[in-house]
């Protein structure tokens, strides 16, 4: 970026001439500028352990929802297993349910009993006692089968964060790590980088502040032996100029179909637009 601004400060007298002259942006005004990617990502665990796998690396393309890592996962797997189990075993509320229904009967019948006179007000007293314990050990099932069913999501989680999932559609910039080593949150397994489409950040000088637009059309040309010339659009400017220089930033965005152009390639702008 420094030089960037420099070759900028070293353009500045020219573009006063320019606008003096009332000439136009696109007859010879090209500024250096530099390719860069979209995103630039440094992918860690965010549980630590050994790494089982890291099926790419540096210079792989990758695509969003891709594996990119495995750590160690075997205790996780079992606990899941048994949290599934647990969950899919429901033994214990269809007993309770086939008890609370026995006793509603039952209830019932000592009820109609009672009326008659036939049933003591102790034995009604003991059905209505058995009925509400088995309405709460059914209550107390139908609860831990819930439980299980959360357990189940926990374990899933947990195993799910020991994979390491690309969330972008890009290339590998660096392996860091391999199969065997240990990893932990501060130390990044790889950089991953999404290079369609590409900024590209350039400096120009004040005298251009209220002439280029965003969602202005601009032409890049990329450095030899890459070459070619592409259509970019100004996507962001700096609110802030830099007092120094006398210049601000202008990034633009670059389609990238393919990543054919590489990222950190140096290059020309124009804005091709009059200057009153």
């Amino acid at each position: 970026m420094r030089q960037l601004r420099a070759s900028s400060i070293a353009l500045l007298s020219c573009v006063f001439v320019i606008v003096n002259a009332g000439t136009c942006l696109s007859e010879g005004r090209a500024f250096d500028c530099l390719l860069e990617p979209r995103l630039k990502i440094k992918l860690a665990t965010p549980v630590a352990g050994v790494l089982k796998d890291v099926p790419v690396d540096r210079g792989s393309i990758i695509h969003k929802g891709d594996l990119l890592a495995q750590l160690e996962s075997g205790v996780e797997k079992a606990q899941l297993d048994l949290a599934e189990a647990r969950a899919e075993s429901d033994a214990g509320v269809k007993s309770r349910e086939a008890r609370v229904l026995f006793l509603t009967k039952k209830r019932e019948r000592t009820r109609t009993l009672s009326e008659k006179s036939i049933a003591t007000a102790a034995t009604m007293e003991e059905v209505e006692s058995d009925f509400a314990v088995a309405g709460q050990e059914l209550r107390e099932a139908q609860s831990n089968l819930r439980i299980a069913g959360l357990d189940v999501a926990r374990a899933s989680e947990v195993l799910r964060q020991r994979t390491i999932i690309s969330p972008i559609d890009g290339v590998v910039a660096e392996r860091s790590l391999v199969g065997g080593e240990y990893a932990y949150e501060q130390a990044p397994i790889m950089t991953i980088a999404q290079i369609d489409p590409l900024n590209v950040e350039v400096f120009v000088p004040i005298a251009l502040y209220d002439i280029v637009k965003i969602g202005m059309k601009a032409i890049v040309a990329g450095e030899q032996p890459v070459g070619g010339r592409y259509t970019a659009t100004v996507e962001l400017i700096d609110p802030v100029i830099d007092s120094r220089s006398g210049t601000f930033g202008i990034r633009l965005l670059l389609p990238n179909p393919n990543n054919k152009i590489p990222a950190g390639l140096r290059c020309k702008v124009e804005f091709p637009v009059a200057v009153q």
